[in-house]
């Protein structure tokens, strides 16, 4: 019987760091935030405002990052090099490699793909770039292609994946 309830104790535990989640992103950490990247797979041309929509969910982002504490790493070093990748959410580990050379503690990426023009995905990774691991993920369907759809999805992933305590 107490083995049992050694071993009950030991699940319990374990049951409930699982539960707990990762640790929060610390602050005053720096994060370098390469940006999000545009896919558009549906066989309709990509607009000037979903591009614009890009951007303001750029600013979002950072604004948040900025909020929680997080310090944006200067790109400025890995410009050049940044400039030369396709999409960084899917380049193979060179997201963490830049980073790391800029000495930023974590490295965010962003998609968004127009698969439709009334069903979009957006996504948002941060890492530790001291093993390349998932910090924080998440991915989301919207439904609409407005400034209002892509800010609620975006202000989701944030509030729930991202900074969620």
């Amino acid at each position: 019987m107490i083995r049992f309830a050694a071993s009950f104790a030991v699940l319990a535990l374990a049951a409930g760091s699982a539960l707990a989640g990762p640790p929060p992103l610390e602050p005053g950490s720096e994060i370098a935030f390469l940006g999000i990247t545009f896919l558009n797979t549906s066989p309709i041309p990509t607009r000037e405002e979903e591009l614009g929509r890009v951007e303001m969910l750029e600013e979002m982002v950072r604004a948040r990052f900025e909020e929680e504490g997080l310090v944006l790493a200067d790109l400025a070093p890995i410009a050049e090099e940044l400039d030369g990748i396709v999409n960084p959410a899917n380049c193979y580990g060179c997201e963490t490699r830049m980073a790391r050379k800029l000495g930023a503690r974590y490295v965010a990426t962003g998609e968004v793909q127009k698969v439709s023009e009334l069903i979009l995905a957006m996504n948002l990774v941060v890492r530790d770039t001291a093993e390349g691991a998932v910090a924080r993920a998440m991915s989301v369907d919207i439904r609409s292609n407005t400034d209002n759809s892509w800010s609620r999805g975006m202000r989701y992933i944030l509030n729930n994946a991202i900074f969620r305590e």
